[in-house]
């Protein structure tokens, strides 16, 4: 997570890289704050807190300290942070607020642009997970590249930018459920909430209108390109979901049909890192 300067994350709670990996070989959930319903815990946005008590979004979930997730929902956040039940779920999660250097609590407080800061957040976790697997070699782009791919279905994922033609998009989502084998389906590929010009920056690259990620996690599983697909998926639902589409769902070929947002029943809700 990004903080202000000179501006250090609460470690009241620390984090192991045992128990991260623990956390990751059970498959563990955590309980949204606002809905009280348990997801994923790759499906959710975790929030953290800095020393002086101010609320920060942790889109990578590996600041130290206590933590409080919630559903990737802008537009219930921000129907929350209006009535006050935000501010009282932050209370009960950080159980009043975090303790300073000199063992004191500190008061939790958050920017009235919590919510721009979360997707901005979520924005730049996303942009810099696909320049990793770009540079991984997991990345595909160039819309003959990912035609020529996508018919041989060895793509996880197909993403296209916001201002990207229909025509495009059309082409590529044929070459996609063709290599899947599921003409006819109305599958497709993920519209981003990100222009050409925003991700053809954060790539380094020019005109970046199309991209396609390797591997099927269905046909690769287990696989370091099914890895990489499945980490890719992950920030682009929370991306999406929270900017407005709450359908998303793009680890594989998706049809109207088939869109359906992440959820889950029972479980963990513990709300710490």
């Amino acid at each position: 997570m990004r903080t202000p300067h000179n501006e250090r994350v609460s470690s009241d709670i620390a984090e192991t890289p045992r128990s991260r990996q623990a956390d990751k070989a059970s498959g563990s959930e955590r309980r949204c704050i606002l809905s009280g319903e348990t997801h994923p815990r790759e499906s959710l946005v975790r929030l953290a807190i800095s020393p002086d008590g101010l609320v920060l979004p942790d889109p990578g979930a590996k600041a130290p300290g206590r933590g409080a997730w919630i559903a990737p929902d802008r537009a219930a956040l921000e129907a929350a942070i209006a009535d006050g039940h935000f501010k009282r779920a932050l209370m009960r999660a950080f159980k009043g607020g975090p303790a300073n250097t000199d063992g004191e609590r500190v008061t939790l407080s958050y920017s009235d642009d919590l919510p721009q800061q979360i997707e901005m957040a979520l924005t730049r976790h996303l942009t810099d997970r696909l320049g990793l697997e770009m540079r991984a070699g997991n990345v595909v782009a160039g819309s003959s590249r990912i035609e020529e791919q996508a018919r041989q279905a060895r793509l996880g994922l197909l993403l296209h930018t916001s201002d990207s033609s229909e025509a495009g998009r059309k082409k590529l989502d044929q070459a996609w459920r063709v290599g899947a084998e599921i003409e006819g389906s109305g599958a497709r590929g993920q519209v981003l909430p990100l222009d050409r010009d925003a991700l053809s920056v954060a790539l380094g690259r020019e005109n970046v209108v199309h991209l396609g990620v390797s591997g099927r996690p269905e046909d690769l599983e287990g696989s370091k390109k099914a890895r990489a697909a499945n980490r890719v998926a992950q920030a682009v639902n929370r991306l999406v979901g929270f900017a407005g589409g709450a359908d998303a769902v793009c680890d594989r070929p998706v049809s109207d049909e088939a869109l359906a947002a992440p959820s889950g029943a029972g479980g963990d809700d513990r709300i710490d890192t």
